[in-house]
């Protein structure tokens, strides 16, 4: 490595995984070409990597959040572009960090076109910040984790439902002044099962109103893919739901028939596997193998959320090739408009994909589908994909503090 050359990460190089970094190279020759390069392992053993060439300035100095690359895992100015572009070698591999406990650590590296390595720098980006408890929680049929923000409270309550078990978005969010539960649509209930039960996701709800540091109040939920229509639900049946972050959902319930109390709620939304679409890379799109919900046959998985009095935040993928969000909550949308309901919010992203995740982290083109048994795309195109997950999350920040300001909560 050469003594001259530094590569910094400003402000710091330990920061929260939502947090942006500046990548500045200095020391290196008037527009001296080098390649920056990213690399980091998931939980999983599996390495993703991403690089990006560079032409220093005529103070031999490179700034991200200024300078355009020129070749590589992306082009233009991308200050961020070295995280969100990390892949790895094999196809159809998504990031997995999904456990808050060990930070997402990246190498970031400058090399010279011989390839030889000029400076190197790490970047330690935590998913819990100073203060927050993290505690695993199990009562009746919930089970998930429970992040509690430091201090007293009282604190406005989440429940983030995420489709497979993840910690991820759970307490990125306690950082931010929540106490968020991460529980599982698939936890105890098998993807397979032929029944599904809301009770279990009361509970999740009721088990946060009961916590001294929320105190009885209103509870929002936020979710993504399967677990939107199961918030969706939650809203419509349960009382003390407040607010739904709906994120890239459906507007029916998808797979496994719903039931309450021991009833019958919701039939399911189906797949026609016939109109399963396989690429060259091996994965399928499956947006248009999901059966129309507006279809006569199938309106009994329709999710009834006009009689709901919580607020809605909808946000749709127009690329979303898993299925149809942008035409779920256009429905959404039109149903309760026609019941005089102005409780909603809603936003579209044009050229984003399916996985909408907190930012910064690499975009997932496609992977293993956790409800099917095959690799599906997930669409995006990565530039707008990522810029997209900075504009939701700051979005939904905004509307959870909104919908439970009421709550006179602490944040």
């Amino acid at each position: 490595m050469s003594s001259q050359v530094r590569l910094s990460l400003l402000p710091r190089a330990r920061c929260l995984f939502d947090e942006p970094v500046k990548v500045k190279v200095a020391g290196l020759r008037p527009r001296q070409v080098v390649t920056l390069r990213a690399r980091s392992t998931d939980e999983r053993g599996v390495v993703f990597s991403s690089s990006a060439s560079y032409q220093a300035d005529g103070g031999g100095e490179i700034h991200l959040d200024r300078d355009p690359s020129i070749g590589g895992s992306y082009v233009g100015v991308e200050p961020m572009g070295l995280l969100t572009s990390l892949r790895a070698e094999a196809l159809h591999k998504d990031f997995h960090k999904n456990t808050a406990l060990h930070p997402h650590i990246v190498n970031f590296s400058v090399h010279e076109e011989e390839g030889g390595i000029l400076a190197e720098a790490t970047n330690e980006r935590l998913l819990m910040g100073d203060g927050v408890i993290r505690l695993p929680v199990k009562e009746g049929n919930m089970c998930g984790v429970l992040f509690t923000p430091p201090g007293r409270g009282p604190f406005p309550a989440v429940l983030d439902l995420c489709t497979f078990m993840s910690e991820k978005r759970a307490c990125l969010l306690a950082n931010k002044g929540f106490v968020v539960l991460a529980v599982p649509v698939f936890g105890h209930t098998p993807v397979n099962s032929r029944k599904m039960h809301l009770d279990h996701f009361e509970e999740a709800v009721r088990f946060l109103q009961r916590l001294p540091e929320v105190g009885g109040r209103g509870v929002a939920v936020i979710s993504r893919s399967k677990g939107g229509d199961i918030a969706l639900s939650l809203a419509a049946f349960v009382p003390g739901v407040q607010a739904v972050v709906w994120i890239n959902g459906c507007s029916a319930n998808v797979g496994i028939p719903l039931y309450y109390k021991g009833q019958l709620i919701l039939s399911s939304l189906m797949f026609d596997f016939s109109k399963v679409i396989p690429t060259e890379t091996g994965a399928s799109v499956i947006k248009y193998a999901v059966d129309n919900p507006l279809d006569e046959e199938s309106k009994g998985s329709l999710v009834p959320i006009e009689g709901a009095a919580g607020r809605f935040l909808f946000a749709a993928s127009e690329d979303d090739l898993n299925w149809d969000s942008k035409a779920y909550m256009e429905d959404m949308v039109e149903r309760l408009k026609r019941h005089g309901k102005t409780n909603f919010e809603r936003v579209l992203y044009p050229k984003a994909g399916h996985l909408l995740e907190p930012p910064y982290g690499p975009h997932c083109p496609s992977a293993l589908h956790g409800m099917l048994s095959f690799p599906v795309v997930w669409g995006g195109e990565p530039k707008a994909h990522a810029a997209a997950e900075v504009h939701l999350w700051a979005k939904i920040q905004e509307f959870l503090k909104t919908s439970l300001v009421q709550n006179k909560a602490k944040l």
